[in-house]
């Protein structure tokens, strides 16, 4: 089924885009802010993990990534660069920003998947306690002040599009 392949590929190339969302917060964070590396070190470990999955389900399945997976990549880096040179409570609105929009779409993809395909709805269940937890600690370390208001508006919308073309691809 073709939605089934779309919501692989999409799982995929978000797992991909946060895997350089972090990669580059850690980046910045070595230099500037060495008491969250260990965070985002673990944050890190399970996009990748999630990234596996959702790879290993791609390959069982002889599926193709997106061809545009490494705008995912750039996206990603460029996002988590931009957060982290920001400042410290940045990275966290991004966490949280970005959780949030993914949270709200897996929501919809487990509705869909337990009519259509259990497997990818284990995936795909499998993922949504750590996204959770990113969730929260971004909500909880992140600052609420007027002036991140905008930053998490920009990171949803860009999540948002993200997706938004990814499910027409």
């Amino acid at each position: 089924m073709k939605e089934i392949e779309r919501i692989l590929k999409l799982d995929h190339a978000g797992e991909y885009g946060a895997i350089n969302i972090y990669s580059a917060q850690l980046l910045i964070a070595r230099l500037f802010y060495k008491d969250i590396v260990s965070k985002l070190e673990v944050m890190l470990s399970h996009e990748e993990e999630h990234y596996k999955t959702f790879n290993n389900l791609l390959i069982t399945r002889s599926m193709h990534p997106f061809s545009v997976i490494n705008l995912w990549a750039v996206g990603g880096f460029a996002m988590g660069l931009a957060t982290a040179i920001i400042g410290h409570n940045a990275i966290w609105v991004c966490t949280d920003a970005v959780e949030t929009t993914v949270l709200y779409h897996l929501e919809w993809q487990l509705n869909f998947l337990k009519e259509h395909d259990l497997e990818v709805h284990a995936a795909v269940s499998s993922i949504i306690a750590d996204k959770e937890l990113h969730q929260e600690f971004g909500q909880s370390n992140g600052s609420h002040s007027l002036i991140y208001k905008p930053v998490f508006f920009i990171i949803k919308k860009s999540t948002e599009f993200a997706i938004w073309i990814s499910r027409r691809l």
